[in-house]
């Protein structure tokens, strides 16, 4: 089932098209990566997702109905450029956005409690927001992103400033809620955390959708059969059919480790089985699949 459905959604500023006829299906329980260059038509998106600007035609769809305004009250959104109120209190700021959420104080209080000691940062609840840093604030602002526990969630470049340490923090909370239910829009531009937790992705460029689907899907559609195999002790390429390409060869005393291009649409299985007519022990043998990093430059250059 789809949490999120956009027909044919088309929004013009002046005389840019942000987005042209832009649809796409959103399944629930899912983390989705929401890519494209700067200018896509992205964040037009995210507004009309959190009903903050409306498409001049087209339409949304949440949980199978069409998108109003008191839907926004399921839905939490941390955007790129962060909001907080420097000289509030910590525990004033949270608390007053929780309520906006619908919580009652003592409410969002127990609530927030609760997640200043999961991310252990008690200590922080009396300070001043100008008081703590980027990192910080922007885990201050992701606890208040998701404390009333809506369904579904768009982050916005949410590893942005942090280190690796609390990025890793961060990317675990996020599989947590999924598991507890939530569908999770991720968009960002570090196309190493999408692989590490995106179960599908959609990459829009000129307001358009011009890639879809699950990770390993879109990866296996820009494959360029490319396999690393390793053998133990030393092998010689030279004798190798034409359609197998040595990209790279790598030898320490024990083994070797090649990778090799496969030309001409030759089946893999032949040349496994090439090696092991030259009496080669195989250790290890996968197919090197692109990066997101290259789908995206290879995508968006077409």
């Amino acid at each position: 089932m789809n949490i999120i459905e956009i027909k044919d959604v088309t929004k013009k500023f002046s005389n840019q098209l942000a987005l042209d006829g832009l649809t796409l299906d959103i399944p629930e329980g899912r983390i989705f990566g929401l890519l494209g260059p700067n200018g896509a038509g992205k964040t037009t998106l995210i507004r009309i997702l959190t009903h903050i600007t409306m498409p001049d035609s087209g339409q949304v769809f949440f949980h199978g109905h069409p998108l109003e305004a008191k839907d926004v009250e399921n839905i939490g959104y941390l955007p790129e450029e962060r909001g907080l109120y420097k000289k509030m209190k910590v525990s004033e700021q949270v608390v007053y956005l929780a309520r906006l959420r619908g919580l009652s104080k003592q409410e969002a209080t127990r609530r927030l409690k609760e997640w200043f000691q999961r991310f252990g940062i008690d200590s922080w609840w009396n300070r001043r927001v100008e008081e703590l840093s980027k990192g910080m604030q922007q885990k201050i602002q992701f606890i208040a992103t998701v404390v009333h526990q809506p369904d579904f969630l768009i982050f916005d470049e949410p590893f942005s400033g942090f280190d690796p340490v609390n990025a890793e923090t961060l990317k675990q909370e996020i599989l947590r809620l999924k598991e507890q239910g939530a569908t999770v829009i991720l968009s960002t531009h570090n196309m190493a955390s999408v692989e590490e937790i995106c179960d599908e992705i959609a990459l829009v460029n000129h307001g358009r959708v011009i890639l879809n689907g699950e990770i390993n899907e879109v990866r296996r559609r820009f494959r360029q059969h490319l396999y690393r195999i390793t053998v133990e002790g030393d092998i010689d390429t030279s004798n190798l059919p034409s359609d197998f390409q040595v990209v790279k060869k790598e030898k320490n005393d024990n083994e070797t480790a090649l990778n090799i291009q496969i030309l001409n649409g030759t089946p893999s299985n032949l040349l496994l089985q090439h090696l092991i007519e030259q009496q080669h022990t195989i250790t290890a043998f996968h197919e090197i699949l692109p990066s997101m990093n290259e789908v995206f430059i290879k995508a968006v250059g077409n």
